[in-house]
């Protein structure tokens, strides 16, 4: 096995090697860290790399299997190294939010979800890149550079969790942690060739995570399978008193059911908005898995989504003020290190009206409820994940024949939504493209329906098979 194959490998067969002790943690940090190094400059994924915490970290996850003999079953993530999205808290690491305004800020306290893989035995590698402070879904970032795609460096990862993104697709990290406040997980996750899940609303505490806007915010997770995501959903979630978003339900065992049955499964087709503006290969690679659910014994129900034409402006309403109300104090000292893009979007925040932003608020209630009905009569929502696969550098807007979409707004199209309805939601691949970059394919869940939604995600992982070849990069060493 080389070190690029135990780099691409999976948290559950890592987890598998180091049960075994045909790995060392000590070995499986090294050799992230080792491609970090080698990496780094041309992905663009880490802001920062806490390697000597790191290698302390395996120690001491090496001693405690030694000394406990811990198997797998019982501590699946010992030992197991991730990374983390610049919003969110590690104490002792500065958390810049990808921008000059916050590069002094040391986090004094581990953020929720820190606190959870530390006690699982997971190891922290670092910080990873987005778009400043997650306004924006291009990833595009002037201070600490812009991620790259790693199946084409001249295209963007997506974002704006693009460096978490860009970690786990170049292979700098087994799994990683995002944000996602309108497809800031999923959206680059779809463009770069892997998984990506944003639980339902509550599930996940926000505690320790800058926000960009509390009412939508949630965090994700990315990684490279359907197993992955449950695995590390599973450490993750839990009630959290600090969070007022936090949901007091069991946590449960989020891995796919091996044993879970597609036939009779009712799968809802959105009949507007969804498949409307989209490449054409993109259409064809979702509607060919939607063909093998419907081959295992799925039946396929036509839906009507609720009214879609204003739900961006809905989501920018709530969105501005709530930035504003969170960096409004940090301006007044630090206006001139702020974005230009950012700095202009909470001066829009400033020009709305009381009156806007509650209108907004009961018009995503409205999405809630009226969304929230369609699972009645289905049990899962498919669409294609993003419309378009991985643009170029620099490109601001997307030609749909006569009309122009601003990039950002085409990259989120299919996701931003349910983050005002607040249900969970993956995107795993549905193949390659011919222009060699990925294509994702989008499922949507019941509330709190993780387990049955990660179960047909899988389901259908299984059936596609491989869809995407690995990147194409240098070659690495073997290992002995």
């Amino acid at each position: 096995m080389t070190a690029e194959d135990i780099c691409y490998a999976s948290v559950l067969e890592l987890s598998e090697l180091l049960t075994a002790r045909s790995l060392s943690s000590r070995e499986l940090v090294t050799c992230f860290l080792e491609r970090i190094e080698r990496f780094n400059r041309l992905s663009r994924a880490f802001i920062e790399v806490t390697g000597e915490a790191a290698m302390t970290a395996a120690e001491r996850a090496d001693d405690a299997r030694a000394r406990k003999g811990h198997s797998g079953q019982e501590y699946p993530l010992l030992g197991i190294p991730f990374s983390s999205k610049d919003l969110i808290d590690i104490a002792g690491v500065p958390t810049t939010g990808g921008s000059r305004a916050f590069a002094d800020r040391i986090a004094s306290r581990n953020a929720f979800l820190i606190d959870r893989m530390l006690a699982a035995g997971s190891i922290s590698l670092g910080k990873n890149n987005l778009h400043a402070f997650a306004y924006g879904a291009t990833g595009e970032n002037k201070v600490y550079g812009t991620a790259v795609n790693a199946y084409d460096h001249s295209r963007l990862a997506g974002g704006s969790s693009s460096g978490s993104a860009a970690a786990v697709a170049f292979g700098l990290a087994p799994a990683a942690f995002g944000t996602d406040t309108g497809g800031s997980v999923r959206a680059p996750a779809a463009l770069s060739g892997i998984v990506g899940l944003k639980a339902t609303m509550g599930r996940i505490s926000s505690r320790g995570v800058m926000p960009y806007c509390w009412s939508l915010d949630h965090v994700g997770i990315l990684a490279r399978s359907v197993a992955d995501a449950g695995l590390l959903l599973g450490a993750v979630a839990g009630f959290d008193p600090e969070d007022p978003n936090s949901a007091r339900l069991p946590v449960e065992d989020y891995r796919p059911d091996p044993a879970f049955d597609l036939a009779g499964l009712r799968v809802g087709l959105p009949r507007n908005f969804y498949f409307e503006k989209c490449d054409p290969e993109i259409l064809r690679a979702t509607h060919h898995l939607v063909g093998l659910l419907e081959e295992a014994g799925a039946s396929l129900i036509e839906v009507e989504m609720p009214a879609m034409e204003d739900a961006r402006t809905i989501s920018l309403t709530v969105q501005m003020p709530e930035a504003l109300s969170y960096h409004s104090r940090y301006l007044e000292e630090k206006a001139e290190l702020y974005e230009d893009d950012f700095r202009a979007g909470l001066a829009l925040g400033q020009c709305l009206l009381a009156e806007h932003y509650l209108r907004a608020k009961r018009f995503i209630t409205r999405y809630r409820r009226d969304t929230d009905a369609l699972f009645d009569d289905i049990d899962v929502i498919v669409t294609p994940a993003a419309p378009i696969v991985a643009p170029p550098l620099g490109q601001a807007f997307i030609d749909w024949g006569d009309e122009q979409e601003p990039l950002g707004n085409a990259i989120t199209r299919y996701t931003s939504f349910f983050n005002m309805t607040g249900h969970p939601a993956i995107v795993i691949p549905s193949g390659l493209h011919s222009s060699g970059l990925p294509m994702g394919i989008q499922l949507v869940g019941r509330y709190f329906g993780e387990k049955a939604l990660l179960s047909t995600a899988a389901s259908l992982e299984a059936r596609a098979g491989e869809l995407l070849p690995r990147p194409l990069l240098a070659c690495s060493p073997r290992i002995s």
